[in-house]
């Protein structure tokens, strides 16, 4: 009898699983392209009206969800998509509640934080980390779906879902607009976020089952744990930096370099909508043709990166009346950091391509193992270069780091599939 993994390599069914893996890779840039728009218009759309000072403000808002989010990935959705794509849907609604419940307690938890953190620290920065309190389980409960339905296969459902909360915040902005304030902004960009969480429960007919995380944390606490590390060590570096550089430059130059990864937000797009997919087709890839991973993982980051170095060939060519066009009187200073901002990217695009490999084999020791050396060079590059030369010693000094980082992602995803190949020899001898 003819075994499921045989027939997905047999020469007739292989350009349909190939259709297929385009499909979903389709689906998640296209999700990603509507995501990142948004935020793009976002970002634009405070730099404009508010100021360098003000952008900066916004920016440390920013980071710090994203440091939130790298909490409720870790515990939530990461562990979901790595075991649970491509499984029968009775098993995937099952463990999609719970990870959504396991998101929006995340978001209850942390927003409860900021409430109580935003009063304390006073000024447009308080305000700004109050109101983030107020939206941060709207906008994890939306990112807890977006995961949900690539796990699923079901992408265009993601899709659908950003493109409403892209509209929701076309008046919300404007209503922002007419108040003036960071925090209006903040919370503009979260209502619209809650406003496609609250959809997503419609589209997926689950209810978010809060009372179900404990459960999924003790089920998934081998990988969801590691995880949690590894994703806050991406994003608490991000914010270390950004609070370092505001501390040794000034809380203009966080604006700066949010202004640099704004002008590389149609590429990240890309990248990021890559991402939604990469573990769940790697792990497809794993389970259908295991000797075929290294391959896969090789081609996404390679491809990531030469699109990286493309991508920021063109913006040299951007003439600074274009540049001050979309970004105000942030495209100067923006514009200066184009070069080192693209060797950075292009670098952590190589390291995508192992870190993939390394969630599908969910070899979550080594990932950690990587992510917590890539952390450390990030903040140290960062904060390094800008006690050597302000905001564009920085970028050189992240740059740097991102490079090395790629080069130990690589060396882990080597062994990890060696090992893996060791094992699966033991299983066949094993009588």
């Amino acid at each position: 009898m003819t075994t499921e993994k045989e027939k997905a390599t047999t020469p007739a069914a292989r350009p349909t699983a190939r259709r297929a893996i385009a499909g979903r890779l389709s689906w998640g840039l296209a999700d990603q392209a509507v995501c990142s728009m948004t935020n793009f218009a976002v970002g634009i759309y405070v730099a404009r009206s508010l100021g360098l000072a003000a952008f900066g403000v916004f920016s440390l808002a920013w980071v710090t969800y994203g440091v939130v989010l790298g909490v409720s990935r870790g515990l939530a959705t990461d562990p979901l998509v790595v075991r649970f794509s491509g499984v029968p849907t009775a098993s995937w609604r099952a463990a999609a509640a719970r990870s959504s419940g396991t998101a929006l307690g995340v978001g209850v938890a942390f927003g409860a934080l900021c409430l109580m953190a935003g009063p304390a620290i006073g000024g447009s920065v308080g305000a700004a980390f109050t109101a983030l309190g107020v939206i941060l389980p709207g906008l994890l409960l939306q990112d807890a779906w977006r995961y949900s339905f690539f796990a699923a296969g079901t992408g265009r459902k993601a899709f659908a879902n950003d493109l409403l909360g892209g509209l929701a915040l076309i008046p919300a902005m404007v209503v922002a607009d007419r108040v003036g304030s960071v925090a209006a902004f903040v919370l503009a960009w979260g209502t619209a976020a809650s406003v496609a969480a609250l959809y997503g429960c419609l589209q997926s007919g689950i209810r978010p089952q809060l009372t179900g995380a404990r459960a999924w944390l003790r089920e998934q606490r081998d990988l969801g744990y590691r995880y949690l590390v590894e994703n806050v060590g991406v994003s608490g570096a991000a914010q270390l930096r950004a609070y370092g550089l505001g501390l040794i430059v000034g809380v203009s130059a966080v604006g700066v370099i949010r202004g640099a990864e704004l002008l590389l937000g149609p590429f990240l797009a890309v990248l990021m909508g890559l991402s939604l997919v990469t573990v769940p087709e790697a792990a497809r890839v794993l389970r259908h043709a295991p000797h075929r991973l290294g391959r896969f993982c090789l081609l996404l980051g390679g491809g990531q990166a030469a699109a990286a170095l493309l991508w920021g060939a063109a913006l040299l060519l951007v003439p600074d009346r274009a540049g001050a066009f979309v970004l105000g009187g942030v495209w100067h200073s923006a514009s200066e950091l184009i070069v080192p901002a693209v060797l950075g990217v292009a670098g952590a695009s190589l390291g995508t391509g192992a870190a993939a490999g390394l969630r599908a084999l969910a070899a979550a020791r080594r990932s950690l193992r990587c992510q917590l050396f890539a952390s450390a060079c990030y903040v140290g590059g960062g904060l390094g270069g800008a006690a050597a030369a302000g905001t564009v010693g920085s970028a050189w000094g992240v740059a740097a780091a991102t490079i090395s980082g790629s080069a130990v992602w690589w060396l882990q995803l080597r062994a990890a599939l060696r090992e893996h190949h060791q094992n699966h020899i033991r299983e066949v001898r094993t009588p």
